[in-house]
């Protein structure tokens, strides 16, 4: 037998465990008890021992998702990944469904899922399960759910490494490729050398916009953070009161992914600024017709009419991935060949006013180039590790409570993929557990785009008007660069 050293067991039992990052920490917070929601829609239907055999073979090579959170009974509280045996099959819960029985699979998805929001994850375990419904919708056969601690990852690590579980449809044997474009090189390499110096001018009068746009960023975060809060609106939660441990409610809507890059290159601009003003323009309509609803029925207004208060101050914590790529490939890798790669909480937070407002042009509704995202990330891994989690998670609650929605978008895969052989028909993520009552997160696959909402339901009692308000925003849109010529 072989006998080890002092040091070589030292070292494997390093291996075994590891403490949590303060970013780990934070999510296990009170305040910041967050859970990820990815839904994953099939087209044909799920064969539960096939996915159980590949995340056997892939997923639980994850440290991650071989790890248990073990937290020491001392006044220290100390926090620790310890790796563990896992047996799948206790994290993939099929329900006893009878599809026969269900009068609206669409109600009854939303109900299921909205159910497990109100559920902790067994902190016995790895923090994450797999549900898996026999269900049809009119969107897919079945459906994937997976339900992951933020503890583990931020939400585009998170979402890079279940695309590392999955395959190109068309090519089994490939992992799937995300739009990617070096702006930079195209830029430059495609100037002649004369215009190369008015290249070099534009870029360091940019350099300028970053760094004063980044001072007013920060002094804003240090305001809402201290005093400065939002107009109480319909869809704004109360710190402390409705929107904090409270059920969710998860509703997604599929929009066309074309009809957005056709808004994109009309207007020169990106996708994020089309997805930003598509959001404002939906809020405003939502908004405008609440207003209206509170007045009395001798004194309603028209919802075409302008029932929005002057000045509302509408803000929304922007969640900004500040990884340099996505890892996708660096991912699949890990778990076929047991590489490392970089791992955790990478994530930002940029502070975005909305412009709110019944306008009737609607490309009024457009909108900024700032290190806000990165600053944000680093006084915050600052604050954890001086201050503690305890203050560190106090002082970004408040300054979440004075905002008013969370915001991410995130582009998917360009052609279609398969999970463990089952082809995807769309993607809707999501989290919960922050003190926001509305999170919004645009997620794109193939040629659409899915819209999906996390709502605390005592707030926004109608979160399908809100997605009708958004999809609607989205034609106006169209329509009005039809119009005026800018697409031939």
């Amino acid at each position: 037998m072989e006998i080890k050293t002092g040091r070589e067991m030292k070292d494997e039992e390093e291996e075994e465990e590891e403490p949590l990052s303060p970013a780990a920490r934070f999510f296990h917070a009170p305040e910041f008890n967050c859970y990820i929601i990815s839904m994953m829609g099939c087209k044909i239907r799920i064969d539960v021992d096939v996915i159980i055999q590949g995340l056997k073979q892939t997923l639980i090579r994850h440290p991650r998702f071989s790890s248990k959170l073990v937290v020491d009974g001392n006044k220290t509280q100390k926090h620790r990944w310890v790796r563990t045996e896992v047996n799948v099959e206790d994290h993939v819960i099929v329900p006893d469904i009878t599809p026969d029985n269900i009068e609206n699979p669409n109600e009854f998805l939303e109900n299921y899922v909205s159910n497990l929001t109100t559920v902790p994850l067994d902190i016995s375990r790895p923090l994450w399960q797999l549900h898996i419904l026999d269900i049809k919708t009119e969107e897919a056969e079945s459906f994937g759910v997976f339900k992951i601690h933020h503890s583990i990852g931020d939400g585009m690590s998170l979402m890079s490494l279940i695309l590392a579980c999955t395959r190109k449809t068309s090519d089994p044997d490939e992992i799937p490729s995300l739009p990617f474009r070096n702006r930079f090189k195209s830029r430059f390499t495609g100037l002649r050398r004369e215009h190369r110096f008015w290249w070099f001018v534009s870029v360091m009068w940019s350099v300028i916009l970053l760094v004063l746009n980044t001072i007013r960023d920060v002094l804003e975060f240090i305001a809402t953070a201290l005093f400065l809060k939002d107009t109480e609106t319909p869809i704004k939660g109360r710190r402390g009161g409705l929107t904090e441990n409270k059920r969710r409610r998860l509703v997604h809507r599929t929009v066309s992914l074309d009809d957005i890059k056709l808004i994109k290159n009309a207007l020169k601009m990106t996708v994020n600024d089309v997805v930003l003003g598509v959001t404002q323009a939906g809020l405003s309509r939502y908004l405008n017709r609440k207003y209206g609803e509170t007045e009395t029925k001798e004194e309603a207004k028209d919802c075409n009419q302008d029932n929005l208060p002057k000045r509302i101050r509408l803000r929304a914590a922007i969640l900004v991935n500040i990884r340099p790529n996505t890892g996708i490939q660096d991912l699949a890798d890990m778990m076929s060949k047991g590489s490392k790669c970089r791992w955790g909480n990478w994530i930002g937070y940029v502070v975005v006013p909305f412009y709110i407002a019944m306008c009737s042009d609607p490309l009024e509704h457009r909108k900024k180039h700032s290190l806000e995202a990165f600053l944000t990330f680093t006084v915050g891994q600052f604050f954890l590790e001086t201050i503690g989690v305890k203050a560190a998670a106090d002082i970004m609650s408040r300054t979440m409570s004075n905002t008013t929605m969370s915001f991410s978008n995130m582009m998917g895969p360009v052609e279609e993929i398969s999970f463990y052989g089952h082809p995807m028909a769309y993607l809707a993520p999501s989290v919960y557990g922050h003190p926001h009552a509305l999170t919004m997160h645009f997620q794109s696959y193939l040629d659409k785009m899915t819209i999906s909402l996390t709502v605390d339901p005592t707030v926004i009692t109608d979160p399908h008007r809100l997605c009708d308000d958004l999809e609607e925003s989205l034609r106006s849109f169209k329509a009005a660069v039809v119009e005026r010529g800018f697409v031939q």
